[in-house]
Protein backbone atom coordinates (compact mmCIF):
# COMPACT_ATOMS: atom_id res chain seq x y z
CA UNK A 1 0.00 0.00 0.00
CA UNK A 2 2.35 2.36 0.85
CA UNK A 3 5.02 1.53 -1.58
CA UNK A 4 2.25 1.47 -4.21
CA UNK A 5 1.62 5.70 -2.67
CA UNK A 6 5.07 6.38 -3.35
CA UNK A 7 6.00 5.32 -6.46
CA UNK A 8 2.59 6.58 -7.73
CA UNK A 9 3.00 10.37 -6.34
CA UNK A 10 7.02 10.88 -6.31
CA UNK A 11 9.71 9.82 -9.25
CA UNK A 12 12.98 8.23 -8.50
CA UNK A 13 15.88 10.19 -6.20
CA UNK A 14 13.09 12.97 -5.51
CA UNK A 15 12.88 13.76 -2.05
CA UNK A 16 10.10 12.14 0.22
CA UNK A 17 9.07 13.74 3.60
CA UNK A 18 7.86 11.74 5.93
CA UNK A 19 5.27 14.59 7.56
CA UNK A 20 3.70 14.91 3.89
CA UNK A 21 2.49 11.31 4.35
CA UNK A 22 -1.13 10.61 5.80
CA UNK A 23 -3.43 7.72 5.78
CA UNK A 24 -6.34 8.35 7.93
CA UNK A 25 -6.09 4.36 8.54
CA UNK A 26 -2.45 4.45 9.56
CA UNK A 27 -0.76 5.86 12.36
CA UNK A 28 1.97 7.73 12.26
CA UNK A 29 4.47 5.35 14.63
CA UNK A 30 2.93 2.00 12.69
CA UNK A 31 4.08 4.44 8.98
CA UNK A 32 7.46 5.02 10.83
CA UNK A 33 8.05 1.00 10.75
CA UNK A 34 6.25 0.70 7.14
CA UNK A 35 9.34 3.44 6.39
CA UNK A 36 11.77 1.32 7.81
CA UNK A 37 10.59 -2.14 6.45
CA UNK A 38 11.31 -0.24 2.68
CA UNK A 39 14.01 0.90 3.96
CA UNK A 40 15.41 -2.90 5.12
CA UNK A 41 14.40 -4.51 1.59
CA UNK A 42 16.25 -1.51 -0.42
CA UNK A 43 12.99 -0.22 -1.91
CA UNK A 44 13.72 3.13 0.07
CA UNK A 45 16.40 4.61 1.04
CA UNK A 46 16.49 6.88 4.58
CA UNK A 47 18.44 10.40 3.22
CA UNK A 48 17.86 12.00 6.62
CA UNK A 49 15.67 12.21 9.90
CA UNK A 50 12.00 11.87 7.92
CA UNK A 51 13.81 12.20 4.20
CA UNK A 52 13.83 9.43 2.29
CA UNK A 53 13.44 8.37 -1.57
CA UNK A 54 13.20 5.73 -3.47
CA UNK A 55 16.65 4.96 -5.25
CA UNK A 56 17.52 5.12 -8.92
CA UNK A 57 19.40 2.67 -10.24
CA UNK A 58 22.45 3.10 -12.62
CA UNK A 59 25.44 0.56 -14.19
CA UNK A 60 28.25 2.90 -12.67
CA UNK A 61 27.65 4.15 -9.43
CA UNK A 62 24.59 1.86 -8.29
CA UNK A 63 21.78 3.74 -6.33
CA UNK A 64 21.26 7.63 -7.42
CA UNK A 65 19.35 9.63 -4.82
CA UNK A 66 18.87 13.18 -4.59
CA UNK A 67 21.45 15.70 -3.42
CA UNK A 68 21.99 18.34 -1.03
CA UNK A 69 20.98 21.43 -3.18
CA UNK A 70 17.75 19.25 -4.55
CA UNK A 71 16.73 18.25 -0.86
CA UNK A 72 17.34 21.28 -0.01
CA UNK A 73 15.23 23.40 -2.34
CA UNK A 74 12.45 20.56 -1.75
CA UNK A 75 12.19 21.14 2.19
CA UNK A 76 12.50 24.98 1.79
CA UNK A 77 11.22 26.60 -1.12
CA UNK A 78 8.66 24.25 -2.85
CA UNK A 79 7.49 21.08 -3.09
CA UNK A 80 4.28 19.47 -4.56
CA UNK A 81 3.21 23.18 -6.44
CA UNK A 82 3.47 25.22 -3.19
CA UNK A 83 6.02 27.56 -2.92
CA UNK A 84 7.14 28.13 0.65
CA UNK A 85 10.60 30.07 0.62
CA UNK A 86 12.69 31.09 -1.89
CA UNK A 87 17.08 32.23 -2.69
CA UNK A 88 18.43 35.02 -0.86
CA UNK A 89 21.44 37.02 0.10
CA UNK A 90 24.21 36.57 -2.02
CA UNK A 91 22.87 33.48 -3.50
CA UNK A 92 20.24 35.08 -5.16
CA UNK A 93 22.57 37.87 -6.52
CA UNK A 94 24.51 35.29 -8.07
CA UNK A 95 21.81 34.08 -9.55
CA UNK A 96 20.58 37.38 -11.18
CA UNK A 97 23.82 38.17 -12.27
CA UNK A 98 24.62 41.41 -10.27
CA UNK A 99 27.57 39.20 -7.99
CA UNK A 100 30.05 36.48 -9.35
CA UNK A 101 31.04 35.84 -5.95
CA UNK A 102 29.90 31.89 -5.45
CA UNK A 103 28.65 31.89 -2.02
CA UNK A 104 30.05 28.57 0.49
CA UNK A 105 26.88 28.64 1.78
CA UNK A 106 23.41 28.32 0.26
CA UNK A 107 20.80 31.42 1.83
CA UNK A 108 17.39 30.43 1.96
CA UNK A 109 14.32 32.29 3.38
CA UNK A 110 11.48 30.01 4.12
CA UNK A 111 8.10 29.42 6.09
CA UNK A 112 9.68 26.15 7.35
CA UNK A 113 12.28 27.97 9.93
CA UNK A 114 11.13 29.02 13.04
CA UNK A 115 14.43 30.68 14.63
CA UNK A 116 15.26 34.06 13.01
CA UNK A 117 18.04 32.24 11.46
CA UNK A 118 19.86 28.72 11.21
CA UNK A 119 22.36 27.03 9.78
CA UNK A 120 21.56 23.46 8.54
CA UNK A 121 23.55 20.63 6.72
CA UNK A 122 22.76 18.13 4.49
CA UNK A 123 25.14 16.04 3.32
CA UNK A 124 28.50 17.94 3.11
CA UNK A 125 26.72 21.31 2.28
CA UNK A 126 25.57 24.26 4.41
CA UNK A 127 22.56 26.23 4.21
CA UNK A 128 21.80 29.26 6.15
CA UNK A 129 17.48 29.54 6.34
CA UNK A 130 15.82 32.81 7.31
CA UNK A 131 12.14 33.06 8.47
CA UNK A 132 10.48 35.51 6.53
CA UNK A 133 9.30 39.00 7.24
CA UNK A 134 5.40 37.59 5.96
CA UNK A 135 5.02 33.97 5.09
CA UNK A 136 5.78 33.67 1.65
CA UNK A 137 3.26 31.93 -0.50
CA UNK A 138 3.56 31.18 -4.59
CA UNK A 139 2.01 35.11 -5.40
CA UNK A 140 3.74 37.06 -3.32
CA UNK A 141 7.60 35.43 -3.56
CA UNK A 142 9.15 36.65 -6.43
CA UNK A 143 8.54 40.49 -5.13
CA UNK A 144 9.64 39.35 -1.55
CA UNK A 145 13.27 37.72 -2.64
CA UNK A 146 13.48 41.19 -4.41
CA UNK A 147 12.78 43.29 -1.48
CA UNK A 148 15.13 41.43 0.21
CA UNK A 149 17.58 41.17 -1.84
CA UNK A 150 17.85 45.20 -1.36
CA UNK A 151 18.07 44.76 2.29
CA UNK A 152 22.04 45.13 1.63
CA UNK A 153 22.77 45.64 -1.90
CA UNK A 154 25.99 47.07 -1.80
CA UNK A 155 27.77 44.05 -0.10
CA UNK A 156 26.20 42.08 -3.04
CA UNK A 157 26.48 44.33 -5.97
CA UNK A 158 30.02 43.91 -8.63
CA UNK A 159 29.01 46.30 -11.20
CA UNK A 160 27.53 50.02 -11.46
CA UNK A 161 24.20 51.13 -10.08
CA UNK A 162 22.98 51.35 -14.27
CA UNK A 163 23.60 47.71 -14.60
CA UNK A 164 22.23 46.42 -11.23
CA UNK A 165 19.20 48.24 -12.18
CA UNK A 166 18.93 46.58 -15.65
CA UNK A 167 19.16 43.31 -13.88
CA UNK A 168 15.91 43.90 -11.65
CA UNK A 169 14.09 45.32 -14.15
CA UNK A 170 14.81 42.00 -15.94
CA UNK A 171 13.62 40.38 -12.95
CA UNK A 172 10.36 42.70 -12.75
CA UNK A 173 9.73 41.86 -16.49
CA UNK A 174 10.39 38.24 -16.13
CA UNK A 175 7.85 37.84 -12.86
CA UNK A 176 5.54 40.82 -13.95
CA UNK A 177 5.86 42.57 -10.86
CA UNK A 178 3.39 45.70 -10.78
CA UNK A 179 3.93 48.89 -8.25
CA UNK A 180 1.16 47.88 -5.98
CA UNK A 181 2.98 44.47 -5.13
CA UNK A 182 5.26 46.41 -4.51
CA UNK A 183 3.63 48.97 -1.60
CA UNK A 184 2.13 46.08 -0.31
CA UNK A 185 5.40 44.78 1.39
CA UNK A 186 7.85 47.23 0.97
CA UNK A 187 6.77 48.54 4.31
CA UNK A 188 7.55 45.56 6.31
CA UNK A 189 11.61 46.08 5.82
CA UNK A 190 14.31 48.13 6.34
CA UNK A 191 14.75 51.92 5.29
CA UNK A 192 17.69 50.40 3.36
CA UNK A 193 15.38 48.80 0.75
CA UNK A 194 13.32 52.17 0.07
CA UNK A 195 16.44 53.84 -0.63
CA UNK A 196 18.01 51.35 -2.87
CA UNK A 197 14.98 50.90 -4.29
CA UNK A 198 14.49 55.10 -5.37
CA UNK A 199 18.09 54.76 -6.45
CA UNK A 200 17.78 52.46 -8.88
CA UNK A 201 14.86 53.65 -10.25
CA UNK A 202 12.98 50.88 -10.27
CA UNK A 203 9.78 52.77 -9.69
CA UNK A 204 9.54 53.81 -13.16
CA UNK A 205 9.59 50.67 -14.17
CA UNK A 206 6.31 49.56 -12.46
CA UNK A 207 2.96 49.74 -13.49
Amino acid sequence: MLYDYLMQNYTAAEPIFFGDIQFDSISKPVLSQMFKQLCDEGRLVKYDTGIYYIPKKSRLSGNIGPNADIVAYYKYIERRGQISGYYSGNTLANKIGISTQVPQKIEITSNHMAARVREIEFGSRIFIIRHPVVPVTNENAPVLQMLDLMKSLDFYIDDSYQEVSERFRDYICKYHIQKSDIDKFIRKFPLSVFKNYYELGLEHVLA
